[in-house]
């Protein structure tokens, strides 16, 4: 089958295709899709041939940008050389080997043992089925429940979008009985006059309080973004993690870093949980960046205590995936990594990620433009109605999507979130391209501002 199809052939095949997080209706009452067929650097390009500058990096993910040949050759040789064979039972091969090394040296602290699957989803119900067994194998099968957050994203499987905000559940059933959701971290939104610091006061107050609420003994883990990503770029107040942390310890809970999105040089390291937010969780999960986008895989990676009792004698570890450690994927992040450390691209994030957040935050004298947060290349520009009030649009205004639509018609893909518009491009943009950006957003949210 050749895979050579015109724009309008590939609108017609896709009626058999089903979209993530689309409105399936619309998409059947009207083909008003974009086909993108191609790719190269930071730059994307649609069946008519129009070029647009990846302002999500596909979807938080195509950290080194778009046809990197040394990725796609050692992808193409692994194949030749072994094309799928599993990590089950006693069986391994190199790729998937040096893998796990290679991320147990980029880890913080005594990270050292490393479980592949396929998607930050599976990564994050991973972490949570091995705390479980852990907590099994010493004796107390009751210590199951999870502390999440509201504005949080994990996933969109059944346990991981119980642990998502329940914004993103609406009509749809998840495991929410293991899951508890404290307040959300938003200061801008949710401060309520306080200060900052007394707003994380309030929410050090909130985690106790639900410890104690539902019991010390009952909660296996905290899980947290670094930065919450897809609802809605949220920075924690300065010092979130570091005394959450020390109240997980405290009470026995582990904490599990979701670095779904922040790792792999979004926020200009490897990993951001010790070197940008100064903490060492007990497990770190990540996707996205690991390949580039270029293959399929995801990591959860536990610390030595975790491990030595899983590993223990008496039980098997009865948990896996057909395709953990995909020979083909384990490649490509090998190849991912090297790359990103010969060309020093995290190094490169702390210079050109600021310079992308301060062309952003630079947009924040538009009048509909109430908060421009995150940090590098992980930005969100909130709307409203009014910046006095912080009045947000009312739904059916539809405005993140008006934005987005005048964006993508000047040449630039960002992601319409609600009320907010997302940024996540690829790591690879040119201050020419970061000036661009900003211009675009800029004339985008005017036209649309004049229109309302």
């Amino acid at each position: 089958m050749s895979l050579e199809l015109s724009g309008d052939a590939v609108l017609t095949a896709d009626d058999h295709l089903i979209q993530s997080f689309a409105d399936l209706d619309a998409l059947k009452q009207n083909r008003a899709r974009t086909v993108i067929n191609r790719a190269k650097g930071p730059m994307v390009y649609d069946s008519d041939g129009r070029e647009f500058i990846d302002g999500i990096a596909g979807l938080w993910c195509v950290n080194v940008g778009h046809g990197q040949p040394e990725l796609i050759e050692a992808i193409t040789q692994q194949l030749e050389k072994l094309d799928y064979y599993s990590t089950f039972y006693n069986f391994t091969h190199p790729a998937a080997a040096m893998l796990a090394q290679k991320l147990a040296t980029l880890a913080p602290g005594n990270l050292n043992h490393v479980y592949f699957a396929n998607s930050g989803s599976a990564a994050n119900d991973s972490a949570i089925r091995i705390l479980h067994h852990y907590n099994i194998r010493l004796g107390r099968p009751n210590k199951r429940m999870v502390l999440s957050r509201i504005g949080a994203y994990h996933g969109s499987t059944y346990l991981a979008m119980a642990m998502t905000t329940p914004a993103y559940s609406h009509a749809w059933s998840c495991a929410s009985d293991l899951v508890h959701h404290l307040a959300s971290p938003h200061y801008w939104r949710e401060g309520g006059g306080m200060s900052e610091p007394e707003f994380l006061d309030a929410l050090m107050q909130d985690l106790e309080e639900n410890i104690a609420r539902i019991g010390a003994d009952n909660i296996a883990a905290f899980i947290a973004e670094p930065i919450m990503g897809a609802g809605g770029v949220i920075v924690s107040p300065v010092g979130y993690h570091k005394r959450a942390l020390e109240i997980c310890k405290a009470n026995d809970i582990k904490y599990i870093s979701d670095e779904v999105v922040t790792a792999f040089g979004r926020l200009g390291h490897f990993f951001a949980s010790k070197d940008v937010f100064g903490i060492e969780p007990d497990i770190i999960t990540t996707a996205k960046g690991l390949t580039s986008g270029y293959q399929p895989l995801s990591a959860t990676i536990i610390s030595d205590e975790i491990h030595e009792v899983i590993s223990r004698p008496g039980e098997k570890f009865l948990h896996g995936f057909t395709y953990s450690g995909h020979p083909a994927a384990a490649a490509a992040a090998n190849a991912n990594i090297a790359l990103m450390e010969r060309e020093g691209l995290p190094e490169q994030v702390r210079t050109t990620g600021k310079a992308f957040e301060a062309a952003l935050r630079g947009l924040i004298d538009l009048d509909i433009v109430g908060e421009v947060r995150g940090s590098h290349f992980m930005i969100g520009i909130e709307f409203v109605q009014d910046k006095t009030t912080k009045q947000s649009f009312a739904d059916e205004v539809d405005i993140g999507n008006k934005v987005a639509f005048a964006a993508q018609e000047r040449g630039l893909i960002a992601r319409p979130l609600g009320s907010s518009l997302i940024l996540s491009p690829t790591l690879v943009l040119t201050p020419e391209l970061i000036d661009q950006t900003a211009a675009i957003l800029r004339d985008s949210i005017t036209e649309v501002m004049g229109a309302l």
